[in-house]
């Protein structure tokens, strides 16, 4: 009779000879394990072996131009040299290159530009064209003449106004309802057609409610032009009048 125990050793057995074998976690995808890359490394130390350095850049042995003294005028000579070296041509060729003026080297030894003193260009940046012009005796004179000829204005009170037509502003202040509210009767037909007709007559609100104003409103309303009878004839808006007042 076989055992209990050596049954489940068995079996134990038998399950691990089917399981995959387990992959190295120590090696990557594609790469060599830890272990592989340090024994590399040891042989290539034992052996003396080794990957040879890039060999330097090579040295321009040229020396440097023996006129440059460190003056500022071999620098700029130096550096009119390189310059005329880049481009194609050199110096020569510019004439058929480009407008054909040959270029100016910038140099300490160039001439001073010439000044330019163009009738109407101010001088008053120019300390020695001024003290030339004018003298402190001078401008104590024209600052007197300026003072003499300041004239205060007095504050004045504003006229009244003279011209005849209702005040909308005062109107818009008076009445407090809201647009819409109906205050006033209005009786008629064709009360939308005629309101229609009337209002296109203005090119804004505020001439329409003048003329309505004018014509007897708001009691009054002929031309249909406040059809709902709220004292606003074509959708005229007093609120921005009010706010106005209030802030």
């Amino acid at each position: 009779m076989i055992k209990p125990i050596s049954l489940v050793a068995a079996l134990g057995m038998a399950l691990s000879a089917c399981q995959p074998a387990i992959p190295d976690s120590g090696r990557g995808a594609g790469f060599d394990s830890f272990q592989a890359q340090q024994f590399k490394r040891d042989a290539a130390l034992a052996t003396g072996v080794q990957t040879a350095l890039p060999a330097p850049s090579a040295v321009n042995a040229t020396p440097l131009n023996a006129v440059d003294d460190g003056s500022a005028a071999s620098t700029a000579a130096e550096t009119a040299r390189v310059l005329d070296a880049t481009r194609p041509g050199g110096l020569g060729n510019d004439a058929a290159t480009n407008s054909g003026v040959e270029p100016i080297n910038a140099s300490p030894a160039n001439a001073a530009p010439p000044v330019l003193n163009a009738e109407g260009i101010s001088q008053e940046n120019n300390f020695d064209a001024v003290s030339g012009e004018r003298s402190i005796e001078g401008d104590a004179a024209m600052i007197a003449a300026n003072r003499a000829q300041y004239r205060v204005v007095q504050p004045e009170a504003l006229p009244d106004r003279t011209e005849a037509g209702p005040n909308i502003v005062a109107y818009a202040l008076q009445n407090k309802h809201s647009v819409g509210t109906s205050v006033y009767t209005r009786r008629g037909f064709n009360k939308e057609r005629k309101f229609a007709r009337a209002c296109a007559e203005y090119s804004h609100p505020d001439q329409a409610q003048i003329a309505f104003l004018s014509a007897g409103g708001p009691e009054r309303d002929r031309a249909g032009m406040d059809p709902d009878g709220d004292g606003y004839a074509c959708n005229w808006d007093p609120s921005p009048y009010r706010r106005a007042i209030q802030g």
